[in-house]
């Protein structure tokens, strides 16, 4: 009898990196953009997420690549996978309004 694997395609956002203060943790600022179900118009959303970082090398304003993973702590089930490139966080939060 065959078994058969099938991969499935983890879940996976680009977002700034916002705060590097914790050890082997990032917190990452995603923005998407949601079409509001009534009205039709599209709505810009913020989430933060906390991010598993191993080796330390993501730095604030970085911008990379997270990827979901197995709850490592109560916060954090993202781990983040490779940096896209780099954008300066208070410009960035600045022009969103976030704080």
């Amino acid at each position: 009898m065959e078994t058969k694997t099938t991969q499935t395609k983890k879940q996976s956002m680009v977002g700034v990196v916002v705060s590097d203060k914790m050890d082997k943790t990032r917190v990452v600022l995603v923005t998407r953009y949601e079409q509001h179900p009534k009205y039709k118009k599209y709505i810009k959303q913020h989430k933060r997420y906390k991010v598993h970082d191993a080796k330390n090398e993501f730095k604030t304003g970085d911008r990379v690549r997270i990827e979901a993973c197995s709850p490592l702590s109560k916060h954090k089930a993202f781990t983040a996978i490779e940096k896209v490139g780099t954008q300066d966080v208070e410009q960035y939060l600045k022009t969103r309004g976030i704080k």
